[in-house]
């Protein structure tokens, strides 16, 4: 993750991490836009220019973090995935004429928001104060995002091919049931919405203790600010 330490070019590093923000939800609501309404993956010449324009944004903000590393090396090593997942793909696939299926599509096409999902734990560090306030609001906004990703995944796929997802609200259902490990009365019938079924349910083991540590915290912390 990136050093929220250093102080070299601090207001325009903030800057740049809103603007990753920014970027990465012009490329959800794209996403969204694709999904909801047209219940496929066009490719639009609209949405390539944001998608391009996004994804330079992402790629300006890691050099500039790169700039301001005291360890640049190191720096690069440890956060080379998400210069690699802020590179245009989808553009370049496209411009070179390569034949993409959906599953790569959907790939390339979300790839970036890993990096605008990094740039919120930075943006949560400055707005919070502790770390135990910055994991739990960290956690909040991963599993709120991540659940309502898998369900626009889950909607794609499911939609047409399983009689019990005839609308967003049903897929939405259906990935908080699973993220919070009840389960619904909905059963997947596609391979990407079995791997789905897997992933939420994992997803919530492992980020609900965050839940209860903050919690747990609160709790705590009362008799002492009462002394």
């Amino acid at each position: 993750m990136f050093n929220l330490s250093q102080s070299k070019l601090t207001p325009t590093l903030r800057v740049m991490n809103i603007a990753t923000l920014l970027a990465g939800l012009a490329i959800l609501i794209s996403l969204s836009f694709d999904i909801l309404r047209n219940h496929s993956f066009v490719i639009t010449p609209a949405y390539l220019e944001i998608q391009f324009i996004a994804c330079l944004i992402l790629i300006a903000d890691f050099f500039l973090h790169l700039f301001a590393a005291d360890n640049p090396t190191r720096f690069f090593r440890r956060n080379f995935i998400f210069l690699l997942v802020s590179i245009p793909f989808l553009n370049i696939a496209l411009w070179s004429g390569w034949d993409l299926s959906r599953e790569w599509y959907l790939v390339l096409k979300a790839a970036p928001l890993i990096r605008a999902f990094a740039a919120v734990i930075i943006v949560v560090a400055w707005l919070v104060n502790g770390r135990i306030k910055m994991l739990f609001v960290g956690y909040l906004f991963t599993v709120v995002a991540f659940t309502y990703l898998a369900a626009l995944i889950f909607y794609c796929y499911e939609l047409g091919v399983n009689p019990k997802v005839d609308n967003f609200g049903n897929a939405l259902w259906w990935a908080w049931m699973g993220v919070t490990t009840v389960g619904a009365a909905i059963f997947p019938v596609t391979a990407i919405g079995k791997i789905l079924a897997v992933v939420l349910p994992s997803l919530g083991m492992m980020m609900f203790p965050i839940f209860t540590i903050y919690i747990t915290n609160l709790i705590t912390q009362k008799p002492n600010d009462n002394e």
